[in-house]
C-alpha cells in the first residue's frame, strides 16, 4: 500500500495531499485486489488513523456490495476470515475505536452477512456469540451487527424490492428457528452483567432487545425473567432511559388486539406497582420523564388501537371491548397528568396520545356514547390546553432562539388537539372559550400578557375550529354568531390593544383582519381599528418585527373593507405619509422604519384606497394617485442622474436597488385596479405613462443592468395588464433595450412579456414581431450555442428553461393566430425554425418541452396543412412533422411510466389526428403504402394504426401509447 498516500487523510491543512490520498483510494476501489491489499493493511497493526480506517473499509464495503456474490470462493473465505481476525484482534487488544468506525465495521459485516446467511455462512451466530467471550469490546461489536443486521431485515420504513424482501423473510425464519433462544439468552447475559460495569453495553443491549422484540415471540421478551429487570432498571439513572425506550417497543409490537390489552395492563400493572408511572414535577431527570410521557402514550395510543381492532370486527367480543375500554378510560389521569407538566416536552410526549383519545371520544359521540364522564375528560383537556398555550417569561420575542422555535411547535400540537376538541363538542368548546375570553379581556389592565395573549388568539383559533356559514362567523342559525360577535365587538371596544406586549399587539392585528367579516356588519367599529392600525400600536411600533407583520395586515383589511372605508382614504394616506418616503441609498433601509418589502403593501393599500373611493370628481383621484407617486417618480430621476456618476461598486448596487424599490412601489400601486376599475375609466392612464417614460430611461444606463432591467420587466407586464393600446408604442423601445448585450437568463426573462403582449394584443402588435422575431430567434440561437461545463448544473438549468423559453413563445405566435408573423420571414429562417421544433419534439429528453413542441406543430398543421397553407408545408409536414411523431416516443429517454411523458404523447397523437383531418385519405394512403412500412411494422399492424387513427381522439390517443409500446419492445 502507498502509505505515503494514504497518510494524506491525516494531512488536515493540506489539500493537495487529501486529494491524492482521494484519488488513490478510489483506484483501490476500481482494483481488482484493491480491497485485499485494504483487508490485510487494517489487520496488520501500521495504521492507526481512524480516517485512514475507515477509507479502508469503504473500500472492501465497496467490494461486498458490487462483486462480493459473484467472486471466488476463496475471496470470500478469505473476506469472512479478515471479519473474525479484525473482530477478535480489536477486542483481545482492548482498542475502542470511534463509534462511527465500530458502526462502519458492523455495516460490512451485515452486508457479508445477507449475501450469504443461511446458506453460505451457516455458522454466522455462533461466530458472532464467540465475541462476548472477549470482554466489552466484543460485546459492543457483536450489539452494533446486530442493530445493523434489524436495521436492514426488519426496518419496515426502507423500501425493499421483492427479491430483497424474500430473502428477509428467509433469514427471519431461520433466525427464529435456530439461533433466537441463545441470542436471547446473550441478551440477558448483557443486560444483567455489564449494568454497574458497563452500563452503556446494557444500554446498548436493551436497544437490541427493543429493536428485534417487533419480529421474534412476544413470550421470549415479556416474561418475569426480562420484565423484572426492565423495571429495576426503571429506577437506576444510568440505565432507565434505555429500559423505557425497551418496554415501548414491547408495548409497540403488532399483536391482536385481545392479546395486546393484556400484554399492556400487565405491563402497567408492574409499572404502578414500582411507582414509576407518578414522576413528581420535581424530578431532575427531565430526560427521563420525557421518554416515560411517550412510554405514556404509547400504552394509551396501544389500548385505542386495539379497542377500535376490536370494535370494528364483524362479530365484537363484549367481554373483551369492556376490558379495553375499561383499560383506556384508566389512563386518562395519566395522560392529563403527564399533558399539564411544566415541561413542553413532556407534555408533547402525550400529544399523539391526546389527539387519539380525542378521535377515540368522536367515535364515542357519533354512537351517542359520550357521556358525562367523557365530556368532563374533554373539559380537562381543553383547560390543560389553554394553560399550557401560554408563554413562558423566558420566551425572547425579540431574538427567537431554538428555545423559541421548539415552544412555537409544541403550540402547533396544542392547536391540532384544540381542534379536535371543537369538532368532538363545538358547544362545549365555544362556552369555555366565550366565558375565558370574556374575562381576561374585561380584565386586562390587570393581567400578564401571557393571559391576554391567550385569550386573543384563541378567539383567532375560534375561526378554524368552529364551523362558519360560508366563511361567515357572524351569520347563521343558533347561538355561535351571538358569541362571537360580542366576542369581537369587546375585543375592539376593550382597549386592549393598548396593552403594550409585542404578543398581545401581533395578535389583536392579526385577529381583527381574520374576522374582516364582522367590521362589514358594524362598520362603525373600523375607525377606532384603522387608529390603531397607523399610531404606535402598529405601523409607527417601535417594534420593526411588528411594524413589518402590520403592514401586510393593514393592506389586507383596506382591501377587504374598501367600501366601508372610503370616506377616510385622505386621512389615511396623510397619517402613513411619513412610511412612504423612499430611503435614500447612503442611509439604507437599516434606517428607515419600514423595509422595502413592506412599503410596497402600503402602497397598495394607499392605491386601493384611492381608486375605490368615492369622489365626487374622478380629478380628486388623479390628484390623490398623483401626490402619492410624484415623489417616487422624482426620487428616481434624482437616481437616475446620480448612478452614472457613481464609481463605487457597492454605492452604484444600493442607488440600483433603490432605482428598483421605486419602480416596484409604482408597480404595485397598479394592483387597486380591476376590470371595473381600470386605469382608463379612473382617468389616471397619464400617470402611468408618464412613469413609463421616465422608468425607460433606466435601461440606457450601462451600469447595473440586471437589477434594473428586472425591476422595469415586472412594471412592463403590470402596464401590459392594466393599461390598453396605450402600453404598445413603449413595447419597441423597451424590447430593443432589454435584448441590448442580452444574455442566456435576460433573454429567458423577457420572453414571458412578450408572450404576455402577444396574447392581449394578438393581431395589434404583428408589426413590431415581424421586425422583432428573427432578431430575436437569433439571439436564443446564439445563446443556446454557447458551450456549458459538463458539471455545471446552473448552466444546464438555465440553457434548459431557454429552450423551453423559445417553444413556448414560438407557441404564443401560433396559439394566439398570429402566423403571419412566421409566414412573413424569409424561407430560409422559417425553416430554421421549425427545423428546430422538430429538434425539440423528438431530440430534447425534455417532456415539457416536447409536449410544447408537438402542440406547435399540430397548430402549424391547422393553420397550413390544408390546400390553403403557406408554399412547401404539406411536403414539411410529410417529410419531418409525421416521422416526429414515430420518432420521439421510440426514443429510449421517453418514459412511457412519467405522467409528463404522457402529456407529450398524447399531443403527438393529437398533432397526427389533425394531419388526417387536414388531409384525409392521402394520409392514409401514406402511411399504408410509404411510412409505416419502412418501421417493420405488420401489414395487419397498419391496419389497425389506420383504423385507430380515423377513429374518435380519444380511442387513437390509448390506442397509439399500446402501439408505442409494442414497438419499443
Amino acid at each position: 500500500m502507498d502509505f505515503e498516500a494514504v497518510q494524506g487523510f491525516a494531512s488536515h491543512h493540506d489539500p493537495t495531499v487529501q486529494t491524492r490520498a482521494l484519488q488513490y483510494f478510489e483506484q483501490l476501489k476500481a482494483s481488482e485486489d484493491g480491497w485485499q491489499l485494504c483487508a490485510r493493511t487494517l489487520t496488520s497493526a501500521q495504521i492507526l488513523d481512524e480516517h485512514v480506517i475507515f477509507f479502508c473499509i469503504q473500500v472492501i464495503e465497496h467490494f461486498v456490495k458490487t462483486r462480493y456474490i459473484h467472486s471466488k470462493e476463496e475471496e470470500q473465505q478469505f473476506l469472512r476470515h479478515f471479519i473474525k481476525h479484525w473482530l477478535q484482534f480489536q477486542s483481545h487488544a482492548g482498542v475502542v475505536h470511534e463509534v462511527f468506525i465500530r458502526n462502519k465495521i458492523a455495516q460490512l459485516v451485515c452486508l457479508v452477512f445477507l449475501a450469504d446467511y443461511p446458506h453460505r455462512w451457516p455458522k454466522f451466530f455462533d461466530n458472532v456469540l464467540e465475541l462476548l467471550t472477549l470482554g466489552p469490546p466484543g460485546v459492543d461489536y457483536y450489539l452494533r451487527i446486530l442493530l445493523a443486521i434489524n436495521s436492514d431485515v426488519a426496518d419496515r420504513e426502507i423500501a425493499r424490492t421483492q427479491k430483497e424482501l424474500e430473502r428477509n423473510t428467509l433469514i427471519k425464519d431461520t433466525v427464529r428457528e435456530c439461533s433466537i433462544m441463545r441470542l436471547v439468552d446473550s441478551w440477558f447475559h448483557i443486560v444483567t452483567t455489564y449494568q454497574t460495569s458497563s452500563p452503556e453495553l446494557s444500554c446498548l443491549c436493551l436497544e437490541v432487545i427493543g429493536a428485534y422484540v417487533a419480529w421474534i415471540d412476544i413470550s421470549l421478551i415479556a416474561n418475569n425473567r426480562f420484565v423484572s429487570i426492565l423495571v429495576q432498571y426503571l429506577s437506576l439513572p444510568q440505565l432507565r432511559e434505555a429500559a423505557c425506550e425497551c418496554i415501548l417497543e414491547i408495548i409497540n409490537k403488532g399483536m391482536e388486539p385481545s392479546a395486546k390489552t393484556k400484554l399492556v395492563e400487565s405491563f402497567v400493572t408492574v409499572l404502578e406497582q414500582a411507582g414509576v408511572l407518578n414522576p413528581s414535577q420535581a424530578d431532575e431527570d427531565a430526560d427521563f420523564v420525557i421518554k416515560l410521557a411517550k412510554l405514556v402514550s404509547g400504552i394509551g395510543t396501544s389500548l385505542l388501537v386495539s379497542w377500535s381492532k376490536l370494535s370494528r370486527m364483524v362479530m365484537p367480543d363484549p367481554e373483551q371491548l369492556a376490558i379495553t375500554l375499561k383499560a383506556v378510560e384508566n389512563k386518562v389521569p395519566l395522560l392529563l397528568q403527564f399533558l399539564n407538566n411544566e415541561d413542553d416536552d413532556v407534555s408533547l410526549g402525550v400529544c399523539d396520545f391526546a389527539r387519539e383519545f380525542i378521535q377515540f371520544l368522536k367515535q364515542q359521540s357519533s354512537v351517542g356514547a359520550y357521556n358525562a364522564s367523557e365530556k368532563s375528560n374533554a373539559e380537562a383537556l381543553l383547560h390543560i390546553i389553554i394553560n399550557k398555550y401560554k408563554y413562558d417569561d423566558s420566551y425572547n420575542f425579540d431574538h427567537q432562539g431554538e428555545d423559541e422555535a421548539s415552544f412555537d411547535e409544541y403550540r402547533k400540537s396544542l392547536k391540532v388537539l384544540f381542534d379536535n376538541l371543537a369538532q368532538l363538542d363545538n358547544e362545549l368548546v365555544l362556552s369555555r372559550m366565550k366565558t375565558m375570553i370574556t374575562t381576561t379581556l374585561q380584565q386586562w389592565r390587570n393581567s400578564p400578557f401571557q393571559d391576554v395573549e391567550a385569550a386573543i388568539t384563541f378567539l383567532y383559533l375560534l375561526g378554524e375550529a368552529v364551523p362558519a356559514s360560508h366563511g361567515n362567523h357572524f351569520i347563521g342559525d343558533g347561538d355561535k354568531p351571538t358569541v362571537m360577535t360580542e366576542l369581537l365587538r369587546l375585543l375592539v371596544t376593550c382597549g386592549v390593544s393598548t396593552y403594550g406586549h409585542m404578543a398581545v399587539t401581533l395578535h389583536f392585528f392579526e385577529t381583527v383582519v381574520r374576522y374582516e367579516k364582522f367590521f362589514s356588519q358594524e362598520p362603525h367599529h373600523i375607525p377606532e381599528v384603522l387608529v390603531a392600525f397607523m399610531d404606535e400600536r402598529g405601523l409607527h411600533n417601535r417594534s420593526p418585527r411588528v411594524r413589518s407583520r402590520t403592514c401586510y395586515l393593514f393592506s389586507r383589511f383596506i382591501k377587504c373593507l374598501k367600501v366601508h372605508i372610503h370616506r377616510y382614504t385622505e386621512d389615511i394616506v396623510k397619517r402613513v405619509q411619513d412610511l412612504l418616503v423612499l430611503a435614500p441609498p447612503e442611509n439604507g433601509f437599516n434606517t428607515a422604519l419600514l423595509t422595502p418589502d413592506d412599503q410596497l403593501f402600503l402602497y397598495e393599500a394607499s392605491a386601493v384606497l384611492i381608486v375605490s373611493s368615492q369622489f365626487e370628481t374622478q380629478h380628486k383621484k388623479q390628484l390623490l394617485l398623483k401626490n402619492l407617486l410624484n415623489p417616487v417618480m422624482a426620487k428616481f430621476e434624482m437616481f437616475l442622474q446620480r448612478l452614472p456618476m457613481e464609481t463605487d461598486k457597492e454605492k452604484c448596487r444600493a442607488v440600483a436597488e433603490c432605482m428598483s424599490h421605486a419602480i416596484a412601489c409604482t408597480s404595485r400601486t397598479s394592483k387597486a385596479f380591476s376590470n371595473q376599475q381600470t386605469m382608463k375609466t379612473t382617468g389616471v392612464v397619464q400617470v402611468y405613462t408618464d412613469a413609463l417614460k421616465v422608468f425607460l430611461q433606466a435601461l440606457e444606463l450601462p451600469q447595473e443592468q440586471t437589477v434594473l432591467q428586472s425591476a422595469v420587466r415586472q412594471f412592463l407586464h403590470r402596464m401590459v395588464v392594466c393599461l390598453e393600446e396605450e402600453v404598445l408604442p413603449f413595447i419597441p423601445l423597451a424590447a430593443e433595450n432589454l435584448l441590448k448585450n442580452a444574455d442566456t437568463r435576460s433573454i429567458q426573462e423577457f420572453i414571458p412579456l412578450i408572450n404576455q403582449v402577444i396574447g392581449k394584443f394578438k393581431k395589434e402588435i404583428v408589426p413590431f414581431l415581424q421586425r422583432i422575431f428573427m432578431p430575436l430567434v437569433t439571439a436564443i440561437f446564439k445563446a443556446l450555442a454557447i458551450p456549458t461545463v459538463e458539471n455545471d448544473q446552473q448552466a444546464q438549468r438555465e440553457r434548459q428553461v431557454l429552450q423551453r423559453s423559445y417553444f413556448q413563445f414560438i407557441a404564443a405566435i401560433v396559439t394566439n393566430n398570429v402566423t403571419e408573423v412566421l409566414a412573413s420571414q424569409d424561407m430560409q429562417s422559417m425553416e430554421q425554425v421549425l427545423l428546430t421544433i422538430i429538434q425539440g419534439a423528438v431530440d430534447f429528453p425534455d417532456p415539457v418541452a416536447q409536449k410544447t413542441c408537438f402542440s406547435i406543430l399540430r397548430k402549424m398543421v391547422e393553420f397550413w396543412g390544408g390546400p390553403e397553407g403557406v408554399a412547401g408545408f404539406v411536403e414539411f409536414m410529410y417529410k419531418s412533422i409525421v416521422p416526429a411523431c414515430f420518432l420521439a416516443p421510440l426514443k429510449d429517454t421517453f418514459d412511457l411510466t412519467d405522467a409528463q411523458t404522457i402529456l407529450a404523447l398524447t399531443e403527438s397523437a393529437l398533432c397526427l389526428k389533425a394531419v388526417y383531418e387536414k388531409r384525409g385519405d392521402e394520409f392514409i394512403s401514406f402511411l399504408h403504402t410509404e411510412y409505416l412500412p419502412t418501421m417493420n411494422v405488420s401489414p395487419q399492424q397498419i391496419t389497425d394504426y389506420c383504423h385507430a387513427l380515423k377513429s374518435e381522439s380519444k380511442v387513437f390517443k390509448n390506442y397509439l401509447k399500446i402501439f408505442i409500446q409494442h414497438a419499443k419492445s
